[in-house]
């Protein structure tokens, strides 16, 4: 039951990225017709190039206050794995700063605890999806942290220790350097110490996505591109989104899930809490030995997986508007920093250069909930976790859209807080 009373029938999504997708099935799932719509088309934002980690156990808030330390070299140095161009807009340092506070301890163990509950139940979601045949393309694999400083790894541990306290046990193991190499092939000689972490998967991203389409489709439901939202308004029991070409399109309820572009389409809504471009940078290079599992660099800030036969590398977290260009010296950074830490990896062939704007939230905590709009409702925020969040945030946005209650798990996440 809607927050107008009445039964929801028809449901319109804005947004194919993994998030929006996963919410038009699960919300099929429960017997609701589904429209997804997008400027673009599936997977066209930060769903396609991502690392494609399905890491619950990685999935820590970004604003631990370490962050802060970095602040001063982002701002001088343009290779920084963290990037905030000094010309930035005053909308975009008003977020900085509301970031910035929340960079505390207590901030972001709040954070932790309001996204426990969608790390617990994120693996079951997938399950879910691929029982009912979606070709998710996920592969159980543990995420191999290699180190050249032992007192980095230690500091790992530390944070692992920490949010195991919290509530999110995560099964890991130490390795020295030589341990390391011996799992991993692509480690090289500097690794000194490593950290290895169970239970986690991986996946293709855009195959992923492909495949939440194509299952979406089976079933009965559209999803078009070249409809880019611009306003969402309701008449009496209807829901209309409006695109930036005049089109209308109606439904008994709308869900918006356009990642960085969710601002100008959320704030008339009556959210406040702000959801800006998190850029990641990656690309695709040929190895010479196969590629065991996921391996993450801490000390580099990068994300590295099997894909294809060979290893994707993705990294850095680039403050600038969504569709500003590529820069390719973000890219040139990401090998720089990732060479000393593997081996046998071919980097001047590298392809499929890659950008995508991941929605990031100040409080590092999602949006996912109702607006002030009867009937419409906000899912993202996500950060750097949407594809690991998104199924599981699909399925109970879902049944808050169908039951009209929220789930005790969403509480947390209210767009109006």
């Amino acid at each position: 039951m809607a927050d107008t009373g009445r039964a929801v029938e028809h449901v319109l999504v804005v947004g194919a990225g993994v998030v929006g997708l996963s919410t038009a099935w699960f919300l099929q799932e429960r017997g609701v017709r589904v429209t997804v719509v997008d400027r673009e088309g599936p997977g066209a934002g930060a769903s396609w190039g991502n690392a494609g980690w399905v890491s619950p156990g990685l999935a820590i808030p970004l604003n631990e206050p370490g962050v802060l330390l970095q602040g001063p070299r982002s701002l001088v140095d343009p290779d920084a794995p963290l990037s905030i161009p000094p010309s930035a807009s005053p909308a975009l340092w008003a977020f900085l700063a509301r970031f910035a506070a929340h960079c505390r301890w207590p901030s972001w163990e709040r954070a932790v605890g309001a996204n426990l509950p969608l790390n617990t139940a994120c693996l079951e979601a997938f399950d879910e999806l691929e029982r009912a045949g979606v070709a998710t393309t996920a592969a159980a694999a543990p995420v191999t942290a290699l180190f050249r400083s032992p007192r980095a790894a230690v500091a790992l541990l530390g944070e692992l220790d920490r949010i195991g306290r919290l509530g999110l046990e995560v099964e890991h193991t130490a390795l020295s350097g030589e341990d390391a190499r011996a799992l991993v092939p692509q480690a090289a000689g500097t690794i000194r110490a490593a950290v290895r972490m169970a239970g986690q998967r991986h996946v293709d991203p855009g195959a992923l996505v492909a495949g939440l389409a194509a299952s979406v489709r089976e079933r009965g439901g559209a999803v078009r591109g070249g409809f880019e939202a611009a306003s969402v308004h309701r008449s009496g029991s209807t829901v209309t989104v409006v695109s930036t070409d005049d089109e209308p399109m109606r439904a008994d309820a709308a869900v918006v899930c356009a990642g960085a572009w969710s601002d100008r389409l959320l704030r008339p809504l009556g959210v406040r809490v702000p959801v800006r471009a998190g850029r990641g940078y990656s690309f695709t290079v040929p190895v010479d030995a196969p590629v065991a599992g996921p391996v993450y660099l801490p000390e580099a800030r990068v994300a590295c997986t099997p894909y294809r036969g060979a290893l994707r590398v993705a990294g850095t977290m680039e403050f600038r508007e969504p569709d500003d260009a590529p820069r390719p010296r973000r890219i040139e950074a990401i090998v720089r920093s990732a060479r000393p830490y593997l081996s046998g990896v071919r980097w001047s062939e590298r392809t499929g250069a890659w950008v995508g704007p991941r929605p990031v939230s100040p409080d590092g905590m999602p949006l996912v909930g109702a607006t002030r709009l009867p009937g419409v409702y906000a899912a993202g925020g996500h950060g750097m976790w949407g594809l690991t969040h998104g199924p599981v945030t699909g399925r109970l946005l879902a049944e808050r859209i169908v039951t009209g209650r929220t789930p005790a798990a969403l509480a947390a996440l209210d767009p109006l807080r």
